[in-house]
């Protein structure tokens, strides 16, 4: 008997969240991966250090790579420490990475990291988002939606 799924991006403990993200591009699909790290980096993440405001992904020779993630070193780690700044490999399947491959061929798309997250079973995760940057007017339209949805919710509670 085939074993069941688990939920799909269940997400026990996250690490780091680019927010900005959502307001810098147009997400289309998300894609979750795993991501190669060693001893002291999960001991960092654990912690729950790590940034990846300022990183992406890119696809070289069929693998996918997290570039400029910030994984600051283990406050007790000694000289087998590790460098934060490195790429770190994603794991993907296959199909994922042609896909993707596919996707960023077209004029406008990248590979934006949304999270780094730990699932139910303790694995280390990152969710990826296929996306396409938004223009200075996008942007206006998505600060002015935000605006009137927040006047609206404030005129409700009044009006009660």
């Amino acid at each position: 008997m085939a074993r069941p799924h688990p939920p799909e991006f269940e997400k026990t403990k996250v690490v780091a969240e680019n927010r900005r993200a959502r307001f810098e591009y147009f997400l289309e699909e998300f894609f979750e991966a795993g991501i190669a790290l060693t001893g002291t980096e999960v001991k960092s993440l654990r912690f729950g250090e790590g940034t990846i405001a300022e990183a992406y992904a890119e696809i070289k020779n069929g693998e996918v790579n997290l570039i400029n993630a910030n994984i600051p070193e283990y406050n007790f780690g000694n000289r087998f420490n590790h460098e934060p700044k490195r790429p770190r490999k994603l794991l993907l399947r296959a199909r994922q990475i042609e896909k993707m491959e596919k996707s960023i061929g077209r004029e406008g798309m990248t590979l934006i990291p949304m999270s780094v997250y730990f699932n139910g079973r303790g694995r280390a995760k990152v969710e990826l988002a296929l996306a396409k940057g938004k223009k200075l007017h996008d942007k206006r339209e998505t600060v002015k939606a935000r605006d009137w949805k927040r006047d609206q919710q404030r005129l409700m509670r009044e009006r009660g």
